[in-house]
């Protein structure tokens, strides 16, 4: 919606300064064409309209602090893409299980962490040590760095393989990010919605009424989550179950290496 964007000059750093199925809402972690510019189409309540040209789009709400742009062309998304497909190897066995309310669930999309030798990174019950650093995920950790002026030493990668998989609403708030940094998410492949929610809003008897903000993450785009976003609002990748392409999903963190 209009009134969550902050306009910019395009290609200023930040810093400086339908639905159609039911959002799920679990709690297991884990968006110049010339001298005319075009006005915002307004959007329904809550919503963001998928950014339209080049530059950032400046998102902001209580507590929510966000940027978004399209970071690579189609061209380069698709050969990013096909590289992803066939060099990442993904978890398997235990470490494709979460712990939800005390239950182990299997994770509805696969996952696996890469990034610096020596980092740990725990959420629902796993603490999980990252494989080395492969040249096409450099390739995309340097261009979101050179971006945002932001350096990240970990990722984690989230594949969905169609609509049905999914991630429910949580918090990217672990004790091992460094305090102040922001998180990357770079997307590929399928265009998916993505939501946020305030902490207060959630539940059948929420504390008070808060709108919902609402992006379509573009293939080859990038999210920037700064705080103190991730300590007000929960956002989740609902189900969209007329979405049959995958989708891979990088998101860029700075870890805190743990003291020995």
């Amino acid at each position: 919606m209009d009134r969550f964007l902050v306009k910019r000059t395009p290609g200023s750093l930040p810093g400086n300064e339908e639905e159609e199925e039911e959002e799920q809402t679990g709690g297991e972690p884990g968006m110049d064409r010339g001298s005319k510019r075009k006005r915002p189409r307004r959007e329904p309540p809550g919503s963001v309209a998928p950014l339209a040209t080049p530059g950032w789009q400046h998102i902001r709400a209580e507590g929510l602090d966000c940027d978004y742009m399209v970071l690579f062309g189609k061209a380069e998304a698709d050969d990013i893409l096909r590289e992803l497909e066939k060099e990442v190897e993904y978890f398997t066995g235990a470490l494709a299980r979460v712990q939800v309310f005390g239950k182990w669930h299997s994770v509805p999309r696969k996952q696996v962490t890469y990034g610096d030798a020596g980092l740990t990174y725990t959420f629902s019950g796993l603490t999980l040590s990252p494989r080395p650093w492969i040249p096409i995920l450099e390739r995309v950790r340097d261009r979101v760095s050179e971006v945002t002026g932001h350096t990240f030493n970990f990722v984690l990668i989230n594949r969905y393989k169609d609509g049905c998989d999914h991630i429910g609403e949580h918090r990217d708030d672990e004790r091992e990010l460094a305090t102040g940094s922001p998180i990357a998410s770079v997307s590929f492949g399928a265009c998916r919605d993505f939501v946020f929610r305030h902490k207060d809003s959630r539940g059948r008897s929420p504390a008070r009424q808060v709108a919902a903000v609402r992006l379509s993450l573009a293939h080859g785009s990038l999210l920037l989550m700064k705080p103190p976003t991730n300590t007000h609002w929960y956002h989740s990748l609902p189900v969209r179950k007329k979405v049959l392409a995958p989708r891979v999903n990088l998101t860029f963190r700075k870890i805190v290496p743990t003291k020995r």
